[in-house]
């Protein structure tokens, strides 16, 4: 998907862990992913590419064909509208994909929509 959408040489934090001990750190990635069931997952989006803000749920139980769909049209505004070095997780706080989570003890409630 990144090569199709042009980006396949941009560094994007990308964690994934099966269950929600998170050993993976998904968390602090630009993109996160936290299994819910047998390829089910939640998805998270917005943390920074140095691990300075934790990302936000962005969509809950979505399986690989789901998480391609959600992502792609992302990957595709990213490409074309990012600012000069601008990170991934940035990007999609400025272009208010998602909410910055600016406080830790939030991160497992459900952001306001």
């Amino acid at each position: 998907v990144t090569e199709k959408c042009g980006i396949s040489q941009e560094d994007i934090v990308i964690r994934m862990t099966g269950c929600p001990n998170s050993c993976g750190r998904p968390s602090m990635a630009e993109i996160g992913f936290i299994g819910k069931a047998p390829g089910t997952y939640n998805m998270y989006l917005g943390a920074d590419f140095v691990g300075h803000r934790l990302n936000t749920l962005s969509a809950e139980s979505v399986n690989e064909t789901q998480i391609i769909e959600l992502l792609t049209p992302l990957f595709t505004a990213y490409s074309k509208e990012r600012e000069k070095n601008e990170k991934f997780g940035d990007f999609l706080i400025r272009k208010k994909k998602v909410k910055p989570m600016t406080n830790g003890r939030d991160w497992w409630s459900l952001p306001e929509v």
